[in-house]
């Protein structure tokens, strides 16, 4: 079976002190998925410009589809400008507006979206009402929705991820956000277990998986709990590792019913992206199995 699947939204670069890096969630999570073998689309939109050529170029470098990667004459391709602190803290002004905030809806993304297994999507892409209004008619045509919460203060509100998990058939969140999620929708709990069954039953999304860093994932599906604790790796940065988790999560959890592979899979991409530097490092099947074969820290 010729799996296929579609990610929605920003495409940018982080401009660090240090330099400039490719990145957006839906680009790290369309690139890793192509390296695994899932055949990926990329919908998004860049400016007409030097930075927009550079990031296609790297996209198509990385065998992802761009023919769904839009091109705006007036606005320029996305940047987020991370400056650091005295003590290295990072914060981040991500530029408004970019071209991925004006994606555009087409015969030509429609179609493909009816035709894939799934549609990836984040909440960072619908700040702008253009881009939100094609999403929504793209996830109205979709057979499966992936909603990856990516809160990115101030482009959020928790009414509108209350909206756009309820049309989600997965969702995906980090603890940190799982718990503001959930304590601002009504959870007492403190417990990840029982703020995934709070949202899962206010929701009604049968499926959730919460990334906890160093200390692995859980996956929630079919009424059970899957547990991973991670692996132990020298960590070069995170960025880009939760989006190839979810990737590697994805790879096997669409096509397989072996839950607890998919997560222990997921933890062990996402900790060897972790352990190079930048978002999207070269990772092989033969890297992936000896951390499967000799780290496996599985609860």
């Amino acid at each position: 079976m010729n799996k296929k699947l579609v990610c929605f939204g920003e495409v940018l670069w982080d401009v660090l002190p240090t330099g400039k890096i490719a990145g957006g969630a839906p680009m790290n999570v369309s690139i890793r998925l192509q390296s695994l073998g899932i055949d990926t689309k990329m919908i998004s939109k860049i400016g007409d410009d030097a930075l927009g050529k550079e990031l296609l170029n790297i996209i198509k470098e990385k065998n992802v589809d761009t023919s769904l990667i839009q091109i705006d004459d007036k606005l320029a391709t996305g940047e987020v400008l991370v400056t650091l602190d005295a003590k290295g803290s990072a914060s981040y002004d991500i530029v408004y507006p970019s071209a991925w905030d004006k994606i555009e809806i087409s015969d030509d993304n429609l179609k493909v979206v009816k035709e894939a297994d799934a549609l990836i999507f984040g909440s960072l892409a619908c700040r702008d009402t253009v881009s939100k209004t094609t999403l929504l008619t793209l996830l109205e045509n979709a057979r499966y929705k992936i909603f990856d919460v990516n809160i990115r203060p101030p482009f959020y509100s928790i009414d509108f991820l209350e909206q756009m998990m309820k049309l989600a058939d997965f969702i995906k969140l980090n603890d940190d956000e799982l718990f503001e999620v959930a304590h601002a929708l009504g959870s007492n709990s403190d417990t990840i277990e029982d703020h995934i069954l709070f949202l899962s039953e206010l929701t009604n999304t049968n499926t959730i998986c919460v990334t906890k860093g160093k200390d692995g994932a859980v996956l929630y599906i079919d009424n059970q709990f899957f547990n991973h604790n991670g692996f132990k790796v020298k960590v070069a940065d995170t960025i880009g590792a939760g989006d190839s988790f979810l990737a590697a999560l994805l790879s096997k959890v669409l096509y397989t019913k072996d839950y607890p592979e998919a997560v222990t899979f997921g933890c062990a991409v996402g900790a060897l992206v972790a352990s190079h530097k930048g978002a999207n490092p070269e990772v092989s099947r033969q890297d992936i199995q000896f951390l499967l074969n000799n780290q496996t820290l599985n609860s």
